[in-house]
């Protein structure tokens, strides 16, 4: 399926394309991700449980659920969606990231359907899932409004996005980029740039634009003492997450 440029910026691309190889090394250049996943997956998981009535501590609770990742990236939350049941696309605008997840991801006996593509062009394409989601990219696309229009036409009726990104303060340009940057050197420097950072009250105006109806948002904390990240109702001062839903 060709690659849609509606939203895609070419330059954000290439940046995550020179670090495809590297998506399963904890620690190198996705080392923040890989710290973060257990509470973004905490979070996801909740939220999927919730919104279908599904029982967490069954062997397979997404069982019947058309989950699609955008920016899926190496599949670092394709994989563990897939094991929990669901039947996931993970789709990227960077074509170097997808052979890197198809082959992890077989290594792993995990059937995952990886596509080169966009959310726009899976939209035009009719496609429609129960779960969309939408981490840490909207931070990255060229029309945030109509990326995430995009993703309201992927989902069903009833259906959860949960999406991810950065708060816009004095805070996140010192933990995000100086911070991971250029003092832990965690992500190559220009990884994320500032302005394109969006704040919780935009994301949220943006969200009811494109024609969701969001129903949750929460913090997600570093703590430098015990080295771990924690799910906070009250500080999304840094990275933050949503849940919307498509109106039924």
């Amino acid at each position: 399926m060709p690659v849609s440029q509606t939203t895609v910026d070419p330059a954000e691309v290439a940046k995550f394309e020179a670090m495809a190889a590297d998506w399963w090394d904890p620690s190198g250049k996705f080392k923040p991700l890989h710290m973060l996943n257990p509470c973004r997956l905490d979070y996801i998981c909740t939220q999927i449980a919730t919104e279908y009535d599904r029982d967490l501590k069954a062997q397979r609770p997404f069982e019947g659920l058309r989950l699609l990742d955008i920016g899926c990236g190496g599949g670092l939350l394709s994989e563990p969606m897939a094991r929990l049941g669901a039947e996931v696309v993970g789709a990227d605008a960077a074509a170097r990231n997808i052979p890197v997840a198809q082959i992890h991801a077989e290594q792993m006996g995990l059937d995952i359907d990886y596509r080169n593509t966009t959310a726009e062009a899976l939209a035009e394409a009719g496609e429609r899932f129960d779960v969309v989601l939408n981490m840490e990219v909207v931070e990255h696309v060229a029309d945030p409004l109509a990326y995430l229009t995009a993703c309201h036409d992927l989902l069903k009726p009833g259906g959860l996005q949960v999406c991810s990104t950065i708060n816009r303060n004095p805070k996140s340009y010192a933990m995000a980029i100086f911070g991971a940057e250029v003092v832990m050197r965690w992500l190559p420097r220009g990884t994320h740039e500032w302005n394109k950072f969006i704040t919780p009250d935009e994301l949220f105006a943006l969200l009811e634009q494109a024609g969701l109806r969001p129903v949750d948002r929460k913090g997600f904390v570093f703590n430098p003492i015990s080295w771990a990240w924690r799910l906070s109702d009250r500080d999304l001062s840094v990275n933050y997450v949503t849940a919307s839903l498509r109106p039924e």
